[in-house]
């Protein structure tokens, strides 16, 4: 039997909500995450949330995906679905208002990256308590950051 695991539940909830805004477009400009000023103007709080279920593309979401399943296991493995999830959430709140505090005012930006990146400093914190090879996540952290400023439409600031 299947064991129930809150990282596969992330990841379809996550994956559904892309592949529905495929078939209707417009819901991704509802769930993505605009400037801080207009979350003050509009007062749509709820986009600090909503941004994780948006992604640039498949390529972005693939590379989120993979990232919350090879840190969700073993952070929900040795610490349960609710303090992964716990992690999860206030990682995803806190580089979301990061984000829309220093976006431009016309900035607007998607992905699950800022609660991907919360799992990568979880899992750099209790890496070796867990028996997790902390090397490779620093690796995954430099190669991120070095994509981000080389491509350019990478929004850094809630990779922080």
């Amino acid at each position: 039997m299947l064991k129930r695991s809150a990282t596969y539940s992330l990841i379809a909830v996550i994956c559904g909500a892309y592949l529905l805004q495929m078939v209707v477009p417009s819901l991704q400009r509802e769930l993505l995450l605009p400037s801080f000023e207009y979350l003050q103007l509009t007062n749509e709080w709820y986009r600090l949330f909503t941004v994780a279920l948006t992604h640039g593309g498949f390529l972005h979401l693939g590379f989120n995906m993979y990232a919350l399943m090879v840190l969700g296991n073993p952070l929900e493995d040795a610490f349960g679905k609710q303090k992964l999830l716990t992690v999860f959430f206030i990682s995803l709140l806190t580089g979301s208002f990061t984000s829309a505090y220093f976006a431009p005012i016309y900035g607007a930006s998607v992905g699950a990256s800022g609660a991907i990146f919360g799992l990568f400093g979880a899992l750099a914190i209790v890496g070796k308590r867990i028996g997790a090879d902390i090397r490779s996540i620093v690796v995954i952290i430099g190669i991120n950051f070095a994509f981000g400023f080389a491509i350019g439409g990478v929004d850094w600031r809630a990779h922080l």
